[in-house]
């Protein structure tokens, strides 16, 4: 399975904004900075997530955007959900439904165990878990023996 480029930096849009939980409202411009993104990119990510519940929005000086729950009440699952046009599997589903060849009823069964792997391995990585990997690789690289 290959992930979209509007999930790929969506999910790191998210990590963002759960390292700046409970600070108040994110600038996409400043987010945009220090992930290396395309700010205009950003906005238009933020459309669905916005739309979902994920995020929530403020205008005027100190407007931006903030995750609407706690990191740890956030899944991966629900992040790629959001952000692929179709989950992994949903094809299959389309073709079991019609199971025009007995080869379509044999490989229909790995797909759907595959979806199930997925959707159960997104599904136990939350935004907080995210941000204490950040924070522990970002804590490693800054060790300096002298």
């Amino acid at each position: 399975m290959r992930l979209s480029t509007k999930t790929r930096y969506g999910a790191r849009l998210m990590i963002q904004l759960a390292l700046d939980y409970g600070k108040g409202y994110s600038l996409l411009k400043d987010i945009a900075a220090k992930e290396n993104l395309s700010e205009k990119y950003l906005s238009l990510i933020v459309i669905p997530l916005k739309a979902e519940g994920l995020i929530v929005s403020g205008r005027g000086a100190k407007g931006g955007y903030m995750l609407a729950k706690r990191p740890s009440l956030i899944s991966m699952e629900e992040i790629v959900e959001v952000l692929e046009d179709e989950m992994p599997g949903d094809d299959v589903k389309e073709k079991s439904a019609r199971q025009q060849a007995s080869s379509d009823a044999v490989t229909g069964e790995v797909w759907r165990i595959l979806d199930e792997k997925i959707k159960e391995t997104l599904e136990t990585f939350t935004l907080e878990d995210l941000v204490d990997k950040y924070n522990k690789q970002r804590n490693s690289s800054l060790n300096y023996d002298i």
